[in-house]
C-alpha cells in the first residue's frame, strides 16, 4: 500500500479533524462487509465463555467490526468491575484485531436506573412521574450516566415517552402517565440528565417507542394502534418532538406496533418525513429488539429476512438490535442483488460513525476498571433513591386522620403478599426481572429465535433492598409488637392463609395491608412488558383478603404496590386509609415507613387517572367537550363516567389554600407571553408539599379542544402558616393546535385559565384574550413556561 493511501486510512484517527471529515474519510475506506457490520449488534453472552471474554467467539461475530454490544451488565452476572474489564477487552479486540479498529457502542437499559447488578434501583417511572418534580429525573439521569460510563456503556434504551391512557397495557408502569405535557416535561429532564452537555462525558438517550405504542387495541402489547393524525401530533408525537427539538436526544426507537397498516419499523412517514425532515433529527434510529425480523414473522409484510432488511433500511432504521439477524447476510444479499442502494447503507453507517466520534470512543475507548465500583449505589445515590421514593408516594385516602401512625402503637399486623417480598417493590426493567426473563426464554423454547445465554443465574440481592415489613420494623419502637402473615399470593385462588391473617389482625391495634402487583416479564407477574390485563381489579384473591381483615373491625391501612391504576372501588369505599406507593425501588420500604409514621408528609400526585372499573377505559382528564359522558344521560347504566381518582390527585397530612390570582396582560398577541401569578398557603399544622397545577381551555376554536390541558406545574414545600407566590410566564405560542389543513396555528379567542391542586380540584380561574389574526407557527423557542417561586 502506498504512503498516500496509508495517510488516507489514518485521517479518521486525527482528533483535530472535524467530525464530518473524519466520518467521510472512514466511510471511504470501508468495505461493504465492514459497513454492514456497523449496522449490527451482539448480545454480551454471545462473546463470552462462561464469564470470560472469548476471542474465538469474537472472531466469529466481530471480524469486520460491530455496531453495538447488547446489555453488558443487563444480560450477565457481572459485578461493575467485571463489566468494566469485559468492556475494555471488547474494545481492545476491536481496535487490535479488526482492520479499521472501530470501537463498539455498548448499550443498556435504564428505565428505573441502570439495569445491572449493583446499580442504584430508583422508583419505577410511573412513580417518578408521581413526584411531579422534573429536577429529580435530571438527577436520576446523572446517576445513570455516571454508572454506565464507568463500565464503558454509552447508550441507554430509555426514556419511554409513550403517553399511557389505557391501564390494561402492561407497560403503563414504564411511562410518565396520561398527559403529553407531563410526559414531555419529565422526559426532557431525564434526557438532559443522561446525555449531559459534553458528548465525551455523556450517554446517548433513546426515545421510545415511536409512536403511539401504548394506545393499542385492547391494551395489548404489540397490537395495532388506531390514532387520528391530529391526535397523533398533539398528544402522542408531542413528547418525542420535545425530546428531539428541545432536548436534543441522540437516538429514537420505533415501536413494535403498526399504524394504519404500516409497522413503525417500516414507516417512512414516521422515520423520515416527520423525524428527519420535519424535526431535522440527526441522530440514530435503533430497532427495538427483533423489530426488523418482526416485519416478516409477526406483521407478515416481508416475504423473507432480506425483504425485511430492505423495508427497514429504506424506512430509516440504522441499527438492528439486540443481535445481528436481518442486517447480516440477508442485507448483504439484498445489496448484491441490487434490491437496495448502497447509499442507504452509507447514510446509516455515517450516522453511527458520527456518534462514535462524538462520544470520543476512538480517543478514549477504555475505562478504569478499579474505579468503576466506586460510583455504584453510593450513599448519595441511595439518598436520592429514597427522596424520589418518598416524593412518589400518593396519599389516596385518609379518613379520620388514621395516618400517620404513632410510633408508640402497641401492635401492628402487617399482612399481604407484597409485605415481605423485597423483589416485588421493583419495576419490570430492574435487573432481576430481565434475568428472570432470560431464564424463562432458556427453559421454554424462547419465541424470538435469538441467541440465549449458556449460563446465567438469578441474583436475589443485586442491591440491598429491605422488604416493607422490615421497613416498618425499623421505624417503630421496641415495645411495638409486629405480627406478619402473607395471607395469599399475588395471583392464584388459594385462601388458606386468610385465617392466619385474620387472627393476627384481631390481636393488633391496626392492620397494614400491602397488596398489588408483581412486576416483570414472566408468567407469574401481573404488571410489566407483555403482562396486559383484561381486569383492573386487584389480582388473585387479594381484595377478598382485604375484606376478610376489614371484617375484624380493626382499622385497616392499604398500601398499594403496583405498576398500573387499579379499580379498587370496594377498598376506596370501605378502607379508611389508602397509600399508593407504586414500585418504589431499593429505598421504597424505608420511604413507605417514613410516610406511614409521619416522618415524611406525602405530596405525590397521580400522573394517570384511576378508573372505577375496566369498563370505563379509556378514562382521562383531557377529553373533548363531547367526551367523558354518555350524552344525554351522562352516566353508564352500571356506574358513572368519572374516574375513581383523577389525574393530578393526591392528599396531604396538611391542607393548602390558593388565593390572589393575577393574569397579565388581559390581551396578548401570538408572539408574546402571559404572566399568571397566585398565592399558595399552608393552612395546616404540618410542613408539607403542594403541587400547584396550571390548566387552560381554549373556549372557542376552529377545531374541538380538550376541556382541560395541563400547561404548567410546580411542587413547593411550605411550613405551617407559610405562603409562597408562584409565577408562570406562559408563551402564547404554546397554546396552538393543528387546524383543518394540519398546520400548527395560534388562533385569536378566549383562553380560560384554571389553577388548582388536581385536574378536578380547581381553586382559581380567570381568562385572557389572544388577539390578532390566525398565525401559523413552524417552530417554537420553548415548550414549557418559565416558573418562579417567591
Amino acid at each position: 500500500m502506498s504512503k498516500k493511501n496509508n495517510e488516507k486510512i489514518n485521517d479518521y484517527l486525527d482528533k483535530n479533524q472535524p467530525v464530518d471529515k473524519r466520518v467521510n474519510n472512514l466511510l471511504s475506506v470501508m468495505s461493504v462487509e465492514e459497513k454492514i457490520a456497523q449496522l449490527g449488534s451482539a448480545w454480551i453472552y454471545e462473546i463470552l465463555e462462561g464469564k470470560e471474554f472469548s476471542e474465538k467467539k469474537a472472531c466469529s461475530l466481530m471480524k469486520n467490526g460491530i455496531g453495538q454490544i447488547t446489555r453488558l451488565g443487563g444480560a450477565s452476572n457481572f459485578n461493575p468491575d467485571e463489566s468494566a474489564k469485559t468492556a475494555n477487552m471488547i474494545q481492545k479486540y476491536l481496535i487490535k484485531n479488526t482492520r479499521l479498529g472501530i470501537p463498539a457502542i455498548i448499550h443498556e437499559e435504564s428505565c428505573s436506573g441502570y439495569m445491572a447488578k449493583g446499580a442504584t434501583c430508583f422508583p419505577q417511572i410511573i412513580g417518578a412521574a408521581s413526584t411531579w418534580e422534573p429536577e429529580l429525573l435530571e438527577r436520576m439521569g446523572m446517576v445513570i450516566r455516571e454508572q454506565m460510563k464507568a463500565v464503558g456503556a454509552r447508550q441507554t434504551l430509555a426514556p419511554v415517552l409513550d403517553v399511557a391512557r389505557d391501564a390494561r397495557w402492561g407497560r403503563v408502569e414504564e411511562t410518565f402517565g396520561e398527559d403529553p405535557y407531563l410526559v414531555s416535561n419529565m422526559g426532557f429532564s431525564y434526557i438532559r440528565g443522561v446525555q449531559g452537555t459534553d458528548w465525551e462525558k455523556g450517554i446517548i438517550a433513546t426515545a421510545k417507542h415511536f409512536v403511539g405504542y401504548g394506545w393499542s387495541e385492547g391494551g395489548m402489547n404489540w397490537a395495532p394502534s388506531h390514532i387520528p393524525e391530529r391526535e397523533m401530533r398533539e398528544v402522542f408525537l408531542m413528547p418525542f418532538e420535545v425530546a428531539v427539538r428541545g432536548a436534543g436526544i441522540a437516538a429514537v426507537m420505533p415501536g413494535y406496533h403498526e399504524l394504519d397498516g404500516i409497522p413503525c419499523h417500516s414507516s417512512r412517514k414516521l422515520l423520515k418525513n416527520i423525524l428527519r425532515e420535519s424535526w431535522n433529527f440527526k441522530g440514530l434510529v435503533v430497532s427495538d429488539y427483533f423489530g426488523i425480523n418482526m416485519l416478516k414473522e409477526f406483521h407478515l409484510i416481508s416475504v423473507d429476512k432480506k425483504n425485511a432488511a430492505k423495508n427497514a433500511i429504506e424506512s430509516g432504521v440504522d441499527i438492528e438490535l439486540p443481535s445481528t439477524d436481518c442486517y447480516g447476510e440477508p442485507l448483504k444479499k439484498a445489496l448484491e442483488e441490487g434490491i437496495i442502494d448502497e447509499l442507504l447503507i452509507d447514510e446509516a453507517v455515517a450516522r453511527i460513525l458520527r456518534m462514535k466520534f462524538l462520544l470520543g470512543l476512538f480517543e478514549n475507548p477504555f475505562v478504569d476498571e478499579k474505579k468503576a465500583i466506586k460510583v455504584f449505589d453510593t450513599p448519595e445515590q441511595r439518598s436520592l433513591a429514597r427522596e424520589m421514593a418518598k416524593k412518589s408516594i400518593v396519599l389516596l385516602k385518609n379518613d379520620g386522620e388514621l395516618l400517620p401512625i404513632s410510633k408508640n402503637i402497641q401492635s401492628i399486623a402487617v399482612i399481604g403478599p407484597n409485605a415481605d417480598e423485597a423483589r416485588n417493590i421493583i419495576g419490570d426493567y430492574a435487573y432481576p426481572c430481565h434475568i428472570e426473563s432470560l431464564l424463562e426464554m432458556k427453559n421454554n423454547n424462547e419465541a424470538f429465535n435469538t441467541p440465549i445465554p449458556e449460563k446465567i443465574e438469578m441474583v436475589d440481592n443485586f442491591v440491598p433492598i429491605l422488604s416493607i415489613l422490615d421497613g416498618i420494623k425499623g421505624k417503630v419502637g421496641k415495645k411495638t409488637n409486629i405480627l406478619y402473615a402473607k395471607g395469599c399470593d399475588v395471583i392464584g385462588e388459594n385462601t388458606d392463609g386468610f385465617n392466619e391473617a385474620v387472627e393476627i389482625a384481631k390481636k393488633s391495634d391496626l392492620a397494614i395491608m400491602v397488596v398489588g402487583d408483581k412486576s416483570g416479564l414472566i408468567d407469574e407477574c401481573t404488571s410489566g412488558e407483555t403482562r396486559d390485563r383484561a381486569s383492573l381489579d386487584l389480582p388473585g384473591v387479594q381484595e377478598e383478603l382485604v375484606e376478610a381483615v376489614y371484617k375484624t373491625g380493626k382499622p385497616v391501612i392499604v398500601v398499594l404496590i403496583n405498576g398500573r391504576p387499579l379499580s379498587i372501588k370496594w377498598i376506596t369505599k370501605n378502607i379508611p386509609a389508602i397509600v399508593e406507593a407504586w414500585l418504589p425501588g431499593e429505598e421504597g420500604a424505608r420511604a413507605i415507613a417514613d410516610v406511614l409514621f409521619g416522618d415524611y408528609n406525602p405530596g405525590g400526585r397521580l400522573p394517570i387517572s384511576f378508573p372505577e372499573s375496566v369498563g370505563q377505559v379509556p378514562v382521562y382528564y383531557g377529553h373533548k367537550p363531547s367526551g367523558g359522558r354518555s350524552s344525554w344521560k351522562g352516566d353508564y347504566v352500571e356506574m358513572g363516567t368519572k374516574p375513581l381518582f383523577n389525574f393530578g390527585y393526591g392528599l396531604s397530612y396538611t391542607n393548602f389554600e390558593y388565593a390572589n390570582l393575577d393574569i397579565n396582560p388581559e390581551k396578548a398577541k401570538w408572539n408574546s407571553s402571559v404572566t399568571i401569578k397566585f398565592d399558595v398557603q399552608n393552612k395546616g399544622s404540618r410542613e408539607g408539599d403542594e403541587v400547584a397545577q396550571l390548566y387552560i381551555n381554549d373556549m372557542q376554536s376552529e377545531i374541538t379542544r380538550p376541556v382541560k390541558e395541563l400547561k404548567g406545574f410546580k411542587r413547593i414545600t411550605l411550613k405551617p402558616g407559610k405562603k409562597k407566590r408562584i409565577t408562570f410566564v406562559l408563551p402564547v405560542d404554546q397554546l396552538g393546535f393543528y387546524n383543518r389543513e394540519m398546520k400548527y396555528i395560534i388562533e385569536p379567542g378566549t383562553i380560560k385559565v384554571m389553577v388548582g391542586s388536581s385536574s378536578e380540584d380547581i381553586r382559581l380561574d380567570g381568562e385572557f384574550e389572544i388577539e390578532g389574526k390566525v398565525k401559523e407557527i413552524t417552530s417554537k423557542e420553548s415548550y414549557f413556561p418559565s416558573v418562579s417561586v417567591k
